[in-house]
């Protein structure tokens, strides 16, 4: 649980209530400054430090369980699917017929879980660095780890950029790289070598979808995404968002781009997997994402707009 000085009283304000609150985990970070959001801890369930950052699980009073890494909120039981669902199917219900699948990242097993769910999709690799975050999530979030079950999964422990650096040419379908945000290990998974590495790996009018921070709150950092973006991917660049009640503002985007070849368009997805569920490989039904709100994750507020779409044009 995080423990702050009062804040009110230090800046002589009076009748601020003291951010010192037992029983509360509060997210602060310098990726949000001035702000924070706390969630009632009922019980801390796990805490330790991995070879990269330290993993924390409790259970909160409103939430269910939730998956901390460095004090940054990972998923909650309650809302993970708002981003599970839609950084997967943004990406594989805009081309037809997915068959080979990277996951960079997305220890927790929640984007794998997913991506079974195409039944079009032979093999899904993925590439997490830090093996405990795999271990607890089976632990404690069984319907979000089940991905894991999946046959055609395979599990790698390690870097991310070095296995996309390794990949061969041109060998997938589509790569999702599920990280969290630019500090610390995933830090290069937002630079533009990582994302020339990702291009090469994709198939022509192959597609890649990427956690992209919020609008809300990184405006800069998303410019940068986009504009390493458009010069790597020679298809289409686009930016979508979802909400997320528990990531910092309430919601969170994604980069959506495709490799130069047969033309994806992101708007309008060419794969319904909501219309197709009985021939899903998982008997869980599909909790956020549909046709619809694929299509609407792409309207932008007016203010993102003028930004992205200098960008991209």
């Amino acid at each position: 649980m995080a423990e702050h000085t009062r804040e009110g009283e230090e800046n002589g304000v009076s009748g601020c209530m003291s951010s010192v609150i037992p029983g509360w985990f509060s997210e602060i970070s310098p990726m949000w400054p001035g702000e924070a959001h706390s969630l009632k801890v009922e019980k801390i369930l796990f805490q330790e430090k991995s070879d990269y950052q330290n993993v924390m699980i409790f259970q909160s009073a409103t939430y269910g369980k939730v998956l901390v890494l460095d004090g940054v909120i990972q998923l909650t039981e309650r809302d993970e699917c708002a981003y599970q669902e839609m950084i997967t199917h943004l990406p594989l219900c805009s081309i037809p017929n997915p068959k080979k699948v990277l996951v960079i990242g997305g220890g927790d097993g929640g984007v794998l879980r997913e991506v079974a769910r195409h039944s079009s999709v032979e093999q899904i690799d993925i590439c997490e660095i830090d093996g405990m975050v795999v271990d607890v999530s089976k632990k404690f979030f069984p319907d979000v780890a089940i991905g894991y079950e999946d046959p055609r999964v395979n599990l790698h422990i390690g870097d991310g950029v070095a296995f996309m650096k390794n990949a061969p040419e041109g060998t997938y379908d589509a790569v999702i790289v599920d990280s969290s945000d630019p500090i610390g290990p995933a830090q290069e998974l937002f630079e533009k070598p990582f994302f020339a590495s990702v291009a090469r790996a994709l198939r022509p009018g192959g597609v890649v979808c990427t956690q992209a921070e919020s609008i809300w709150l990184h405006m800069h950092i998303i410019e940068d995404i986009v504009t390493n973006c458009r010069q790597i991917f020679k298809g289409s660049v686009n930016y979508a968002w979802t909400t997320v009640p528990t990531y910092p503002s309430g919601v969170i985007g994604f980069m959506l781009c495709s490799t130069e070849g047969p033309a994806v368009d992101f708007k309008h997805p060419v794969n319904p997997i909501d219309a197709n569920e009985s021939a899903c490989k998982s008997s869980r039904p599909l909790k956020f994402y549909n046709s619809e709100i694929h299509t609407a994750a792409f309207c932008l507020p007016s203010f993102a707009k003028k930004v992205i779409d200098s960008k991209t044009t």
